[in-house]
């Protein structure tokens, strides 16, 4: 009998010990282990949320890159987002993964979270619904969602250590709420815990979290999977229903440290035989529905066609929001302009946030390049790049050839000998990227230390002073104090050198300065400035070792090594060296004589990220300058923001049009062209509320770990319902959105589905007109929000409930949407009891076009209390 057609249970019996300890674990960064005495098979999974990156940081497959969940939030449409659903299934099958390590529906507390840009929205019904979207696409592909991360990693500060401290009803109504839509409406196939502790307990050991609440409350038969190095023991995670610990090879989920447990009763064979129960059951199931990707031949593959482009373009352009457009600046369209394009990140490829979610784009359509392709043929178009913004120096792949002229660079491997000196070659690559990750990837034949020798030539087309830098990621810096030299052989270090034309240029080698590169475990960039000539190239040669600096201290005498890193590799980066003043200037005077200015700047990858938090709202470098005074110059003023969440916006009276664009992947260009020339009718809304000053955030004091917890002091009031609570006027509302036409919302209808005798039978639709008043066709979001009767609790004045899209309304038509509501629209989560509750009295009913629009009401009354527990 095939394993597709095995008895699980009968299956397990037949398993040694041992077999069963090892399908707990993993084998590697990203597949489950293969039995082949019993024909068990390995799958594979993949990251990340806007793209399949592949298995591999080292030598990536291509793939396309897709908005990041605001932008995809942003558009408030679910069947575009699980269109999204179903294109990333067929992503993941081109890399022979079977499972995807999305969505991540974590809540936005702050905009300062490294991985804001990762979740949703601030909102839970909002990210709840836009899982469930995801999800649905995905898993009708055969695709497994691993709905993350469960729950409370909405900060990266200490994110394995701290405790999220809040009030049941805060987990419940706010934190919980997404992934209970999720299994409620779309059954994921898989969860991912998060890093961190919720009551004192961590997440992938937590029984209550992953027992008593997941699978016996909501009925979760899926399989629970920690998050990389998630894990904090052997026992404690098994018996509260963690089912397998990821990556391998296994730190706890060992032979001998299990087999311990086992003896010492610490934990049941029973145990062990449940977890591996749900683990081969999810196995088999992904197995029978991707048969060709499972007994397939491994190989990671790319596509790229006309309409995988087109439609990677069209949710780039739906996500982007219109935030100003003083005296219809936008779209630029008519008789012939002079503009100026100016930033920063005008001819960067900014396309994702750093971490999970960084992945190698098959192509980059940049906001240069858009504009250039997508502006009418009678525009005259200068660049500038007017300041830098970079947090370390661009990579240089495109400018560096291998010695024998192949695009990238040559890396060898090489082992050592019984005195760690380099020994032999093992291996060779050309790499295409100057960021070498080797974290999930090394050859066979290395001996314990290591290194790996990069060569290129490196060519620029100016003749001007250029300045390189070498980083070095694997440096382990969470808390100096705690240095253990049992782990130096456990922790992943590097140390390396850059020489150009045989020179030695920088030294990260005989001393380092701890930095935050790689999730926040490297060291500083190391710089050098070299005067080079156009066209001329010149030699370098950088030298990684993976064994640490000889006094095993950084430059103050510290020990530096206190827990196993979870990257290691180095980075060249380089680029012309500017004078910041003249720079500015330069790009004043430029907007000085134009018609209009494009400034185009924001956030990297490199500030908003996994692994840290950010430090301010304030844009990085002198953006705010060069955005003020280019402004004052040119009052037709553009300015379009990349980035994954808020950031703070000084300059915003002076410029007439503003664009939120986000992190819009690979046809990020071409997406702000089409908004910006009048293609796309804008019609992205705010799934966050930006605020003016980083003092009106909710979590503002409360958003970093303090003696280990976070304290969510905010509680229910995240958001908009802060805002809201404490009378603060936002820079900008949750839900805003311009568009370059204008709406009206009237008729408001209610119906109750089905006779109203209890929670499950409450079915409430309520029905808006939307009519397109003004001169283009266009597309608006419609915002349902609840208000509460007195229930004796304090409880936020308006919760978003509902929402949908009026899609391309033409000039003066009218359409009808229709709303459901359900039992959640009108509960809340009762603390003394443990249940959902259903308050007697008056509900208000508010539709409008954002939480601080709402212009149509009507409301709904319960005669009676009703309260349940499950879903």
């Amino acid at each position: 009998m095939s394993f597709l057609d095995a008895h699980i249970p009968d299956l397990v019996k037949q398993l040694k010990v041992e077999e069963k300890i090892s399908l707990l674990g993993a084998p590697n960064w990203w597949n489950t282990t293969a039995i082949e005495r019993l024909a068990i098979p390995s799958i594979r999974m993949s990251d990340g949320p806007n793209g399949v990156r592949g298995s591999s940081h080292f030598v990536p497959t291509p793939a396309q890159c897709l908005p990041c969940a605001t932008a995809l939030a942003s558009t408030f449409d679910q069947d575009l987002v699980e269109s999204v659903g179903d294109f990333l299934a067929q992503e993941t099958k081109l890399k022979s993964s079977v499972v995807l390590l999305a969505p991540t529906c974590n809540i936005q507390r702050t905009p300062l979270g490294g991985r804001a840009f990762e979740s949703f929205s601030e909102d839970p019904h909002l990210s709840g619904s836009l899982v469930v979207a995801y999800v649905h696409g995905l898993q009708k592909q055969g695709v497994a969602a691993t709905v993350k991360h469960f729950v409370g990693n909405d900060q990266e500060d200490e994110r394995t250590a701290a405790d999220s401290v809040m009030s049941d009803r805060a987990l419940r109504e706010i934190y919980l709420y997404p992934f209970m839509l999720a299994q409620k409406q779309a059954q994921p196939a898989a969860i991912m815990t998060s890093y961190g502790r919720i009551k004192a307990i961590h997440c992938s050991e937590n029984k209550e979290l992953l027992t008593n609440i997941l699978r016996k409350e909501w009925g979760f038969a899926g399989v629970v999977i920690s998050d990389w190095f998630g894990t904090y023991g052997v026992d404690q995670p098994l018996n509260a229903g963690l089912d397998l610990e990821m990556p391998g090879p296994p730190r706890w989920r060992t032979t001998s440290l299990v087999l311990h447990c086992l003896s010492a009763k610490k934990l049941s064979m029973s145990t062990l035989d449940e977890r591996v129960t749900t683990l081969l059951t999810f196995v088999q199931k992904q197995a029978r529905r991707n048969k060709d990707i499972v007994y397939g031949d491994g190989v990671e593959r790319s596509r790229d066609t006309p309409e995988m482009r087109q439609f990677c373009r069209k949710v780039a352009a739906e996500g982007i929001v219109l935030l100003k457009n003083e005296n219809n600046l936008l779209p630029l369209s008519g008789k012939p302009l002079n503009i100026a394009v100016i930033g920063p990140n005008v001819k960067e490829r900014v396309i994702s946030g750093g971490g999970s979610a960084a992945l190698k784009a098959t192509y980059v359509v940049t906001p240069w390049s858009g504009i250039l392709a997508g502006a009418p043929s009678n525009y005259k178009i200068q660049y500038h790049v007017g300041c830098y913004a970079h947090k370390y120096l661009p990579t240089l792949e495109n400018n560096l050839k291998t010695p024998r002229g192949e695009p990238g660079w040559l890396c060898t491997f090489f082992a050592h000998d019984e005195n760690g000196e380099i020994s032999h070659p093992v291996q060779q690559f050309i790499l295409n990227d100057t960021r070498v990750k080797l974290n999930d990837f090394l050859p066979k034949g290395l001996t314990e230390t290591w290194s790996i020798k990069l060569e290129g030539k490196l060519t620029f087309d100016k003749t001007a002073p250029y300045e390189l830098g070498l980083t070095v990621a694997g440096l382990s810096l969470t808390n100096p104090a705690y240095v253990d030299v049992n782990l130096l052989s456990d922790v992943s270090v590097g140390r390396a050198k850059l020489w150009v034309d045989g020179a030695l240029t920088i030294d990260n080698w005989t001393k380092q300065t701890p930095g935050d590169f790689f999730y926040g475990q490297g060291t500083i960039e190391e710089k050098a400035t070299i005067n080079l000539t156009a066209g001329k190239s010149v030699d370098v040669l950088v030298l990684y070792t993976n064994t640490a600096p000889p006094d095993g201290e950084d430059e103050n005498g510290e020990g530096r090594l206190s827990q196993p890193a979870l990257m290691r590799g180095v980075r060249l980066g380089g680029c012309e060296k500017i004078d910041g003043n003249e720079a500015i200037e330069e790009a004043v005077a430029i907007a000085r004589n134009v018609d209009a200015v494009i400034l185009v700047g924001g956030l990297t990858p490199e500030w908003e990220s996994e692994g840290f938090d950010r430090p301010s709202l304030r844009l990085p470098g002198r953006q705010d300058e060069l955005f003020e005074k280019v402004a004052e110059a040119n009052p037709n003023t553009i300015v379009c923001i990349q980035a994954g969440s808020a950031v703070s916006m000084p300059w915003i009276s002076k410029v007439n049009s503003l664009l939120q664009a986000w992190y819009s992947g690979n046809e990020a260009g071409n997406a702000i062209a089409d908004v910006v020339f009048g293609k796309v009718n804008p019609s992205g809304r705010l799934p966050l509320t930006f605020p003016a000053r980083i003092e009106d955030v909710p979590a503002h004091l409360n958003h970093r770990s303090e003696n280990g917890k976070i304290h969510y002091r905010e509680d229910l009031f995240v958001g908009y319902k802060h805002y809201q609570a404490r009378n603060i006027a936002p820079l900008f509302a949750f839900g805003f959105g311009l568009s370059y036409t204008r709406f009206s919302l009237a008729e408001l209808c209610m119906k109750q589905v089905t006779p109203y005798t209890g929670p499950d039978t409450l079915q409430l639709d309520v029905a808006v007109t939307v009519r397109n008043e003004g001169d283009r066709i266009g597309s608006e979001v419609v915002q349902l929000y609840v208000s509460f009767p007195e229930i004796g609790l304090t409880t936020p004045k308006y919760q978003l409930k509902g929402f949908a899209k009026a899609r391309d309304l033409q000039v003066g038509a009218s359409r009808e949407v229709i709303i459901r509501l359900d039992k959640y629209a009108f509960s809340f989560w009762d603390e003394n009891e443990g249940v959902w509750q259903i308050a007697r009295g008056k509900y208000g009913i508010h539709i409008g076009t954002s939480s601080d629009n709402l212009v149509v009401e009507g409301y709904f009354e319960s005669a009676e209390s009703h309260t349940w527990s499950g879903l």
